[in-house]
């Protein structure tokens, strides 16, 4: 059924996949040892890298281009950062409005005077200057501006400031470009190849997303070829001028996943650029990317060297990269291959230029460890290793070693002596130090040049990662040109550095499964990618599958089969029966209830410990488990294999996360609400069953969990775990049914509360059930959305493009959080949606048992109809559409498969309802409408998810302040809540929080008076205005001296605990900053009480900065005109003032909550607050995540020296 591993590779190819993510102290052992060089060898490299490095620093005394440049603004400073985001989006940004409030947004901060001549180096002047210029123009007038630069900007304004940034980035780019043709940069290169150079030309450009890129990519590569080739007149691979390519430039899905595809597609392709190649007698390299497509491209390689039409041709070459614990078996293969085929092939070392990329990676998908090295040092290593290693195959390979490092530069010559090899380095970064090596007149060695080629606009990828490894303070480019940093300290060898320091791992930097430190394992993930994971995953998933499964409800740990047993069908092939279920009676659903309301007073006083034990213990067990319930994921629910991993490892994440908040977070003595009934969804069958179940077990609750119908089986599997590892059996009870059996349950008076995730008309329906009771019963709702996403003409089209497909069309778009509305800037939107279209036409519609598939099916026939009659009804609305096709092997008689598809309508107004599948629904607007847009996505009444994709702060923080959402996310998709990083869920029409994932959520489920805030990393400030009018009012109140101080007391605890602009920072993975705000509801009805309860009250509530509704009896109306104007407002009938909340300073009678419940809209939430007003419990929770390396590259990550 599953088939997608490979059968056993050879021993070689094992080798690598079994280093892929080995332990880096063992890996660095070994390099240590195959790297050993002789007393003689390393006096030698010493001495050699000494006398270069001296000659460098005599013959410029001042460093120019680039060097200077990043010496000057180093990554650490706030500036270099600027000038990075500046260069990058500066090169892209089409309309002139927006560029000027970019320029302004970045330089206003900086302090650019400080570098003004601080550099003799026209480049670095140039950028200051031009910085400086823009940056007093920006921030306030100073008062010690030069009359000159005041009369340069008086004149000029914002049009000559851009142009002296651009001259700036302009500068940067020639700085790294040979030229923008290919004929150009052959020109600009005859100078240095008189000295002796030779230049491996790149065609820049990112990654292709669309056929059309890559089209467009491959024809600029077969164009280069005939040029270079025409103009090597047959000086042969080595004496003459090569190419270097990119292949995920040439085809849009280079990945694992897409293995046949990249075999029947891309290979054809590279195949005709080498033979055109070998036509000509000169070099193609195929360029190191991400360590993912590391073996794929090996596979490439096999099929290429082994062709018999390229016998003979020795151009074909391969970048390895010595960062990756991989590259010496890497070496080890490829010196076999070339054996093996009787070839000769260029092998080019290089130490790797994804770190940054890579780390994130791994901890963000929680794998074993990382497939690169942590430290530079242990890099320098490994690349001598693999160096020595080249050095002995001269009859297979002929290396090139890529370094702008002394000492390594000198030890490759000694090690090379009397062999044949070259060396290597980028333009704009390496001539400086290989001037002294080229030539006979030097040490007579080839140097071959890697020379960008391109527009300044194809420049930015490129750039930013040269930037960010030159700008490293441990990085060579940097240290030659700082005169501070000596000579000793600049040519050391690695050896010298690993034998004093030892060797250890990156201090910042935790293993992936240890990134929220000691508190919680980061859950476990799987690694796609490696060929292993792969085999066992797919020996288990069919060994899982070939199971029989059956669900029925569980009372007291005994299966109670009541109804008839029903099929459960795949949704992907209905010919699939992934086993039966039998659902609950009302009878039934009374029994569970009962059950566990016999079983609270027990569990209720377990200690919490004892209870977070057993959550512990059940997120193990899920991990062993993975793939059988990741089998049930796919088939019942219809997720891909990658939703599936996600699914499980959500689910652990709840169990850690509740486990710690039992014992950390709660106080000791608090008080569980009773038996809970847990109501979760079929889209999260696992994840949001397993949160709503074990945060109410963690806060001491006994659960009755009823799954929704589609997905009982991994429900039950579930189930049964939990009570494997020590969840009481009488505590947790599973009733399975449809919508009827859900009623039984919430109409129940005996339960103490409700979790619910689903639609807001259930909810609604939900609420006015508890509502008729008299007592309190707590609820917590989490419902849908109306998802946007803003896109400025700032936006890198590429992140936009993939962000926005993953976000709408990820889980076939069946996620609350999914993106709906997409709202890009008219500027920009020809461009940006053509490339959204061209990739989704690359998306694979199928079935997610193969691990190709990118959306799978709808989950049932009903939620096909509803978003097929949308579909057909948009389609005359809409201004245009465009909609994807089905793999070959879907049957749609047999599947519930809706396609996905973009509208682009006239208007907001054209969406009248949350269309809960992959549909996308986008509008443009001008730069100059950006409020009206925020306020028409906001008046549809949802405040979930919400996207922003800017590199202007000022913009972000504008819609950040303005939009209504419970997650904000800048610069990344919208989906993926991961627990307590990203805590999820909303307000308004979406929800009643608190958010999951989250430190409140437990405390909702016990009866504490006064909640517990997390740790603030800035604290509250409190409404001062209406603070002293608060003031004023209490000496006027009829109060005693000893009221007097309970107002006062309450005023300072409440100012003390206020969440207004307070923030909490969250742990989560390396490249994104993850934090907490919150925002108090906007209005409150304070019900009840008597004049020292409500003064109270209303003290609470306006230091919270909220408007308070009152009716004409509360005590408080007397005060409304005057003393109170502005902070308090009466109404007759306070539910239709808009009122978010009611504090009731006295039970609410029935009839009110019923009232209150009728309401269309959000629901009211009622704060039972007899014994005063927690301020924390009037807060709407916003969690907002930021991808902080949006601008191509992560500076912080890479300023942490080792």
């Amino acid at each position: 059924m599953f088939d997608f591993a490979f059968p056993t590779q050879t021993p070689l190819r094992q080798a690598i996949t079994d280093a892929y993510r080995r332990d880096e102290i063992e890996a660095v052992q070994d390099m240590l040892q195959r790297a050993q060089m002789s007393d003689e060898e390393r006096r030698a490299a010493s001495e050699l890298a000494r006398r270069l490095v001296t000659q460098v620093r005599a013959s410029r005394t001042k460093a120019s281009g680039v060097d200077a440049l990043m010496h000057e603004f180093s990554l650490s400073s706030e500036e270099g950062i600027a000038l990075m985001c500046l260069a990058e989006a500066l090169l892209r940004i089409p309309d002139n409005a927006t560029r000027d409030r970019l320029i302004a947004d970045k330089i206003s901060e900086g302090n650019w005077k400080s570098h003004l001549n601080n550099s003799p180096s026209l480049f670095v002047n140039a950028a200051a200057w031009g910085l400086l210029v823009t940056g007093k123009l920006t921030a306030t007038n100073d008062k010690q501006m030069g009359s000159a630069l005041n009369r340069l900007i008086s004149k000029g304004g914002a049009p000559l400031i851009r142009q002296g940034v651009n001259y700036a980035m302009r500068l940067l780019g020639k700085q790294f470009v040979t030229g923008q043709t290919i004929e150009e940069a052959l020109q600009n290169g005859k100078e240095r190849e008189k000295m002796g150079y030779r230049f491996s030309f790149d065609m820049l450009g990112e990654a292709a997303f669309t056929q059309e890129d890559a089209d467009r990519y491959y024809n600029d590569y077969v164009q280069a070829i005939h040029a270079i080739g025409k103009d090597a007149a047959g000086q042969g691979v080595y004496e003459g001028n090569g190419i270097s390519v990119k292949l995920s430039a040439i085809h849009p899905r280079y990945s694992r996943a897409q293995h046949e595809r990249v075999m029947s597609e891309l290979l054809p392709r590279l195949k005709e650029l080498f033979l055109l190649g070998k036509k000509y007698d000169i070099g193609i390299n195929i360029d190191a990317e991400e360590a993912n497509r590391l073996e794929l491209s090996l596979d490439l390689m096999e099929a290429l060297v082994s062709d018999p039409d390229l016998a003979g041709y020795k151009g074909i070459g391969f970048v390895v990269q010595a960062y990756q614990k991989r590259c010496p078996f890497v070496i080890d293969y490829l010196i076999d291959l070339a054996r093996r085929n009787n070839q000769k092939l260029m092998i080019r070392l290089v130490k790797g230029a994804y770190w940054d990329s890579e780390i994130k990676w791994a901890q963000v998908d929680g794998l074993d460890g990382y497939p690169t090295y942590t430290r530079k040092v242990h890099t320098d290593i490994s690349y001598l290793a693999c160096a020595r290693k080249l050095l002995d195959a001269q009859d297979a390979v002929f290396p090139q070693f890529a370094t702008h490092n002394a000492y390594t530069l000198g030890a490759i010559y000694q090690m090379g002596k009397g062999k044949d090899f070259e060396h290597q380095c980028l333009h704009g970064m390496g001539e400086t130090l290989y001037d002294q090596v080229v030539g006979p007149q030097n040490l007579g060695r080839r140097v071959r040049v890697y020379a960008p080629v391109g527009t300044h606009e194809t420049l930015l990828a490129y750039l930013v990662r040269r930037l960010l490894e030159n700008g490293a303070n441990s990085s060579f480019v940097n240290q030659i040109v700082d005169e501070n940093i000596s000579i000793d300290t600049l040519i050391r060898s690695p050896f010298d550095t690993i034998a004093e320091q030892g060797i250890h791992l990156h201090n910042a930097l935790p293993l992936p499964r240890d990134l929220y430190g000691g508190g919680r394992l980061n859950s476990q993930g799987v690694d796609f990618s490696n060929e292993t994971v792969l085999q066992q995953l797919q020996e288990k998933l069919n060994r899982s599958a070939a199971q029989d499964f059956h669900a029925a409800s569980i009372i007291n740990g005994k299966a109670r089969d009541v109804g008839e047993v029903q099929p459960i069908k795949n949704p992907a092939d209905h010919d699939d029966i992934v086993g039966t279920v039998s659902f609950a009676d009302a009878a039934l659903a009374q029994e569970a209830v009962g059950a566990a309301v016999t079983a609270f007073p027990e569990w209720s006083a377990t200690p919490a410990a004892e209870r977070a034990e057993c959550l512990r213990r059940f997120a193990d067990l899920l991990e062993q488990h993975t793939p059988a319930l990741m089998m049930l994921a796919v088939r019942e629910a219809g997720k891909t294999l990658n939703n599936a991993v996600a699914e499980v490892r959500e689910a652990v994440d709840f169990c850690r996360y509740y486990a710690g908040e039992a014992e950390n977070t709660l106080p000791k003595d608090a008080k569980a609400v009773g038996a809970i009934v847990a109501i979760s969804p079929w889209n999260f069958p696992l994840a949001i069953f397993t949160g709503e179940v074990v945060s109410a077990l963690a806060a001491g609750n006994t659960v009755i969990a009823k799954p929704a119908e589609q997905t009982s089986l991994i429900a039950s599997y579930a189930v049964s775990l939990m009570h494997e590892a020590g969840i009481p059996a009488s505590a947790l009870q599973l009733v399975l049914g449809a919508g009827d059996v859900g009623a039984a349950l919430t109409g129940d008076p005996r339960i103490g509360g409700v979790i619910f995730t689903g639609s807001t008309e259930v909810a609604q329906l939900i609420n006015k059930a508890l509502a008729k009771r008299d007592d309190s019963p707590v609820l917590i709702a989490e419902t849908g959305g109306q998802n946007a996403m803003i896109v400025d003409s700032t936006a890198l089209p590429e992140q936009v493009c993939l962000d926005v497909l993953n976000s709408a069309f990820d889980s076939a778009g069946q996620r609350c959080s999914a993106l709906r509305i997409l709202c890009v800037q008219e500027d920009v939107a020809d461009k940006m949606l053509a490339i959204i279209k061209g990739a989704m036409d690359e998306l694979v519609v199928g079935k997610p048992v193969q691990l190709t598939t990118d959306v799978g099916p709808v989950i049932d026939a009903e939620a096909q109809q509803n978003l097929q009659s949308h579909i057909n009804k948009m389609k005359g609305v809409a201004k245009s559409y465009h909609e994807v096709k089905a793999a070959s092997d879907v049957d749609p008689a047999k599947s519930t498969f809706v396609l996905p598809i973009l509208f682009e309508l006239n208007n907001l107004n054209e969406l009248t309802r949350e269309v809960f599948g992959p549909v996308l629904h986008v509008v443009r607007y001008r730069a100059d409408e950006l409020d009206q847009i925020i306020d028409q996505i906001n008046s549809k009444g949802y405040a979930l998810t919400s996207g922003v994709h800017s590199r202007i702060e000022g913009t972000v923080k504008r819609i950040r302040e303005r939009i209504e959402a419970g997650n904000v996310y800048v610069n990344r998709n919208i989906v993926g809540a991961v627990v307590g990083v990203q805590p999820f869920g909303g307000h308004g029409m979406s929800g009643t929080g608190p958010k999951a994932g989250g430190s409140f959520y437990l405390q909702k489920l016990t009866r504490i008076p006064e909640w517990v805030a997390p740790p603030l990393s800035r604290i509250g400030q409190a409404d001062e205005a209406a603070l002293k009018r608060l003031e004023a009012l209490i000496h006027k109140l009829p109060f005693n001296a000893e009221e007097k101080s309970i107002v006062q007391t309450t005023l300072e605890k409440s100012a003390a605990r206020n969440l207004c602009k307070a923030e909490a920072l969250l742990p989560g993975p390396t490249g994104e900053r993850n934090s907490l705000h919150w925002h108090a509801s906007k209005r409150i009805w304070i019900y009840g009480g008597n004049l020292l309860q409500a003064v109270c009250a209303l003290a609470v509530l306006c230091i919270a900065g909220v408007h308070v509704v009152v009716q004409q009896e509360s005590p408080l109306s007397a005060y409304v005109v005057g003393d109170l104007k502005g902070l308090l407002e009466i109404a007759d009938k306070p539910e239709n003032t808009g009122i978010s909340r009611v504090v009731a300073l006295e039970p609410l009678p029935s009839a009110i909550k019923q009232t209150l419940a009728q309401c269309d809209g959000a629901l009211i939430r009622i704060l039972p607050s007899e014994q005063g007003v927690d301020i924390l419990q009037v807060f709407e929770e916003i969690s907002c995540s930021v991808n902080t390396t949006a601008a191509g590259g992560n500076a912080s990550l890479m300023a942490k020296a080792d």
